[in-house]
């Protein structure tokens, strides 16, 4: 007789705790056909908007094109739902990103519960994390008309009042996901860079001891991420001496410590977090703050863009900002490709990390150039376990809140609720079975 172990399972070494990902061991044989790897909600942010001719897809249905900022997601076409006709409320970058995931406009601070917060209540009651939010860019403060920066800082709210700030340092979001840090072992361990693999490698031999042949290759590959993920970070953090120097030395402004120097590299190592996270049940609830709400973030590692991304999301309809605009757009929806390849790569038994998760993507307006809330930019990703009605786009009528596309989530999830921040007036209907 096979030996089952329980879901929760942990992997445990020296100031050191890894939650595995799903296994056929976990489920006994007379259950494993029914038993269902948890579902999982994912919210990608991407700010400033879209220039709308290069987002907006033609035809509707499933009989429909991608435009060009969404052509790097064609590969997932038939994963996907884009969404037209719903509008924001508030005005601005800043009320704006604060309504993006909760549906309300800040006024004086207050705001609602997030719709990802409100999942986290439902899925994230047995995982050591009830959500986890991470993002790449330093927290910004200042004024913007009346409204403090600061409250762009996130999308996430766990209650009216209670921002919760996204995690942009790789190593910090990995020791606190994957580490104990209150061990005295676990920072001897981090002084020494010991793997976080090593630490538990024992505990690992002798599951594997006990293992079905697909659970052991499931081991080694999970295994193997974690110590590729790791070994990524001590590469950022400790770079290896350069074997070319420019003649001209380049100038590098350096970034707060722990961040990589490359925007690119740290988008990509925080979403390989995020995934490890998802696959090992660490969480079932994660949200993306890809920049700031009123990001001025620099893209010039991008051929032919020279201006900040705030700057160029006011482009007045000049042709040569509205080009750097779409190029700086269709780079946001490659790492959208990038994080649900990742998931789509995940094997859990009844089909992908991806097929079980919802992702939503999307920016706080649609067009910059004069903070548009109507017609919000927004596309879900992944089958929610056979539930979403994917490969469409979905039109609703003008002026659908933003909060019934919440209240539809937030029920999808579990959440008995009939209204969503007291805003949504309804459910959207078409999305899921």
């Amino acid at each position: 007789m096979t030996p089952r172990i329980e879901r929760r399972t942990l992997l445990r070494g020296i100031g050191a705790t890894l939650a595995l990902p799903w296994l056929e061991i976990m489920t006994p044989r007379a259950r494993a056909a029914q038993k269902l790897p948890p579902r999982r909600f994912v919210t990608f942010f991407q700010p400033n908007g879209v220039f709308p001719k290069a987002w907006n897809v033609t035809g509707t249905g499933r009989d429909f094109t991608l435009s060009p900022i969404l052509e790097p997601l064609a590969a997932f076409k038939d994963d996907m739902v884009v969404l037209s006709g719903i509008d924001s409320v508030g005005k601005g970058h800043v009320k704006l990103t604060g309504a993006f995931l909760t549906g309300t406009a800040i006024e004086n601070g207050v705001n609602g519960i997030s719709v990802d917060q409100v999942i986290a209540r439902q899925i994230g009651k047995g995982t050591r994390f009830a959500s986890i939010e991470l993002g790449t860019e330093p927290p910004r403060q200042g004024m913007a008309g009346d409204d403090p920066i600061s409250l762009a800082n996130t999308v996430s709210w766990s209650s009216a009042t209670q921002r919760i700030s996204p995690e942009i340092s790789p190593q910090a979001a990995f020791d606190r996901l994957f580490r104990d840090p209150s061990s005295p072992e676990a920072r001897r361990a981090a002084e020494n860079r010991r793997s976080v693999v090593d630490l538990v490698l024992e505990d690992a031999k002798a599951l594997q001891k006990i293992a079905s042949g697909r659970d052991k290759e499931k081991i080694d590959e999970y295994l193997e991420g974690v110590r590729g993920v790791e070994q990524q970070i001590e590469r950022t953090m400790n770079p290896p001496a350069p074997e070319w120097t420019p003649l001209t030395p380049p100038d590098l402004t350096r970034p707060p410590a722990g961040i990589p120097m490359s925007k690119d590299q740290h988008m990509k190592l925080m979403l390989d977090l995020l995934v490890l996270a998802l696959q090992t049940d660490t969480t079932r609830v994660a949200t993306f703050m890809s920049a700031h709400g009123f990001s001025r973030q620099n893209f010039t590692f991008l051929d032919g863009v020279k201006n900040d991304h705030h700057g160029m999301s006011h482009h007045k309809n000049q042709e040569a900002l509205v080009a750097e605009y779409t190029t700086v757009s269709r780079w946001y929806a490659q790492q959208v490709h990038y994080l649900v390849s990742k998931m789509n790569g995940i094997d859990e038994g009844n089909g992908s990390l991806l097929d079980n998760s919802i992702v939503l993507y999307g920016s706080e307006m649609k067009d910059g150039n004069g903070h548009i809330k109507e017609d919000l930019p927004l596309v879900l990703l992944g089958k929610g376990q056979g539930r979403v009605k994917t490969g469409q786009h979905a039109v609703f009528e003008k002026g659908t809140p933003l909060a019934n596309l919440h209240l539809t989530l937030a029920q999808q999830f579990g959440a008995e609720m009939a209204s969503f921040n007291n805003v949504s007036n309804g459910t959207l209907d078409g999305l899921f079975v």
